[in-house]
């Protein structure tokens, strides 16, 4: 690799990193020693390269580095189409717009040589032909979330009741066929996860989340992680249950 191209990957490194770099972890990403990574910090610092840390801690890029966004590689390209591909593909309406919006901003904004590889691209998402269909505007789940507002859902679980629920959306996952939304329920006083093909309606109301979302993702997260390993210590259990049967 040149110099050059090493000296420009190793400011993406610091700058898709939100935690300080060490010179080791850049030097077996790059296929270089440790002393070319130290030399090439030097050498970005003496160009005015906004960087901090110092050799054993790790390295930072401060904000205030002006640099093109869109100076891509192929690879990079290639992982944005097919982002957008599958988000054109499953997303909402006004998300499917926004990605081929996308799309169209960084076909203009790159060189004539690389446009081929958004006009005809070489990989491809499947589409999802089973999708289950939302019966509401997943747009408007995502201004709740945005805008830390509260939402009342009429929801019908997999038995066919409908319960009204107030809750605090906090994410909403895409699956390959399903969209979940997982919020704070107001009504079961836990985090839940709600099937948008199953909210028969919903509305945004005016009052605002108590907490921050970044708190309640946080929390959410926590939560996730303690089912999960309860879960798998009753899997566990059975069998080691099942085991001690046949033995």
């Amino acid at each position: 690799m040149r110099k050059a191209d090493r000296l420009f990957e190793i400011i993406q490194i610091l700058r898709r990193s939100k935690q300080p770099v060490t010179a080791d972890a850049m030097a077996a990403e790059l296929e270089t020693s440790k002393r070319s990574v130290y030399r090439d910090i030097a050498a970005l610092l003496a160009q005015r390269v906004p960087i901090r840390g110092e050799a054993g801690i790790g390295y930072v890029l401060d904000k205030g580095l002006d640099m093109p966004p869109l100076m891509l590689t192929t690879d990079e390209i290639e992982a944005a189409v097919l982002g957008a591909q599958w988000v054109i593909n499953r997303g909402d309406p006004q998300l499917s717009k926004a990605a081929q919006d996308l799309l169209a901003k960084i076909e203009a904004s790159i060189p004539e040589r690389l446009r081929p590889y958004i006009d005809d691209p070489a990989h491809r998402v499947v589409p999802a032909w089973d999708r289950a269909k939302d019966a509401i505007d997943l747009g408007m789940v995502r201004g709740a979330i945005n805008n830390s507002r509260k939402m009342q859902l009429d929801y019908r679980d997999v038995e066919g009741r409908t319960t009204k629920r107030v809750i605090w959306p906090i994410i909403l996952g895409y699956y390959e066929t399903t969209r979940i939304i997982c919020a704070w329920c107001e009504t079961r006083k836990d985090f839940r996860s709600f099937r948008s093909d199953r909210v028969m309606s919903a509305t945004v109301l005016d009052e605002r989340f108590p907490e921050r979302p970044s708190s309640l993702r946080v929390k959410w997260r926590k939560a996730m992680e303690a089912d999960w390993k309860r879960r798998k210590a009753e899997m566990d259990k059975h069998k080691a249950a099942g085991a001690d049967r046949q033995a």
